[in-house]
């Protein structure tokens, strides 16, 4: 009987042990979103997310290809539908916080604010919450381009940057169609759009005195034989063939430019404009890269853990080393590579002339349209105060 009770006791304590030390992991799945160039970047970043927790989670984590540039719109569509984990512009965040799309930040807040730069922690706190994950710190751009014809001191003026390319039989690109890129012209003016606070709504003064006169300016660019119009795609092919040896354009195409020009690839802050007869210096967006988690996340907790994983200092190295965008992250900032590189130095040269990228809804379709009829020479020859005083209305009109 003794020995029958051991052998029972013994028994129980084997069960219970192995019970104890063999709890079934939790099952959870996650959806990512991220540009379609960060998906071989994003899926080694994932996989090894899952390999570290893989003691205390079984975890499946899916990639979805959702620019940075349209996260918002194509959030809002459906929240429920949204990726768990989601990388988003800054100007974005208003409008998703609004839509109660974002999930506080409740895990390591204040470890991540510490590890970030204080405009990107600025960028994604909204009402004294921090709601996104520092992702980059140069979501701007700047002057690309090949030494082999031009010298820095051409690079510092649009005039002789034209020039030089005329006489090479080449062009210069910018996206001017663009409201992000062309927005330059009137800075550099002294003339602005901005985000009223409080509000989605804009204030912008493009239609006071002087406003014309950029518009000229534009026109003047976008009528050189030299100058060419090019959205990313373009540009991007137009380096690698030869036809394109400068263009404004940001730090996600930086190796392909130096893919293209070798040793010559080289990068300056914008250009200064002649505007009246005076040069002004051109002026920029300066905006960074976020990353959310879903409010509606049925594993919001998770969710998150991924979100601080994607955005951390290994991470954000591996982001510039992949990709050559620049880090949030104060000490990934400061590695010797970051330091050293020709576009993180052109940008970090851009940024005394930068304004943080904050503007609402209404800015992007009313000064894309602007910029589309200049671009293409103001084809019905509307008088330019007037195409000023439309712009302006559509861009400072009520949201919603």
């Amino acid at each position: 009987m003794k020995k029958l009770t051991a052998l029972l006791l013994a028994t129980v304590l084997c069960f219970t042990l192995a019970a104890c030390g063999s709890d079934p992991v939790e099952d959870v799945t996650l959806r990512l979103w991220g540009g379609e160039e960060d998906q071989v970047m994003l899926r080694q970043m994932a996989d090894a997310f899952i390999e570290a927790n893989k003691d205390k989670v079984n975890l499946t984590i899916s990639l979805g290809t959702e620019s940075e540039s349209t996260a918002k719109d194509t959030i809002l569509t459906d929240i429920e539908a949204a990726a768990d984990v989601f990388a988003f512009a800054n100007d974005q965040i208003i409008e998703l916080v609004t839509a109660g799309a974002l999930q506080e930040v409740s895990i390591r807040a204040d470890d991540i604010k510490s590890r970030n730069s204080a405009g990107s922690v600025e960028a994604a706190t909204v009402g004294g919450k921090l709601m996104a994950y520092p992702m980059t710190g140069d979501n701007g751009y700047f002057m690309y381009y090949d030494a082999s014809y031009f010298t820095p001191d051409d690079v510092q003026t649009f005039d002789r940057m034209l020039e030089v390319a005329a006489a090479a039989g080449k062009q210069i690109t910018m996206d001017m169609g663009g409201a992000w890129y062309s927005y330059s012209f009137f800075k550099g003016a002294g003339l602005d759009v901005s985000l009223i606070e409080g509000t989605q709504n804009n204030f912008c003064n493009w239609n006071a005195a002087g406003g014309t006169d950029v518009v000229q300016a534009m026109l003047a660019i976008a009528a050189h034989p030299a100058f060419i119009s090019l959205g990313d795609g373009e540009f991007v092919t137009g380096i690698e063939n030869g036809t394109i040896i400068a263009g404004i354009n940001g730090p996600w195409n930086a190796g392909r430019a130096q893919d293209a020009w070798g040793a010559n690839y080289a990068a300056a802050k914008l250009p200064t404009f002649t505007l009246a007869g005076a040069q002004k210096q051109m002026g920029s967006f300066a905006g960074f890269k976020l990353v959310g988690v879903n409010a509606l996340s049925a594993n919001a907790g998770w969710a998150m853990e991924l979100a601080d994983w994607i955005t951390n200092y290994e991470n954000q190295v591996k982001r510039f080393n992949d990709r050559q965008q620049g880090p949030s992250n104060t000490a990934a900032a400061a590695t010797d590579a970051v330091q050293a590189d020709p576009a993180q130095a052109a940008f970090a040269a851009q940024q005394p002339f930068s304004v943080p990228q904050a503007i609402g809804g209404n800015y992007w379709s009313a000064a894309g349209t602007l910029f589309e009829i200049i671009v293409r020479g103001n084809p019905d020859g509307t008088d330019l105060q007037t195409l000023l005083d439309n712009a302006v209305a559509g861009i400072t009109a009520p949201v919603g």
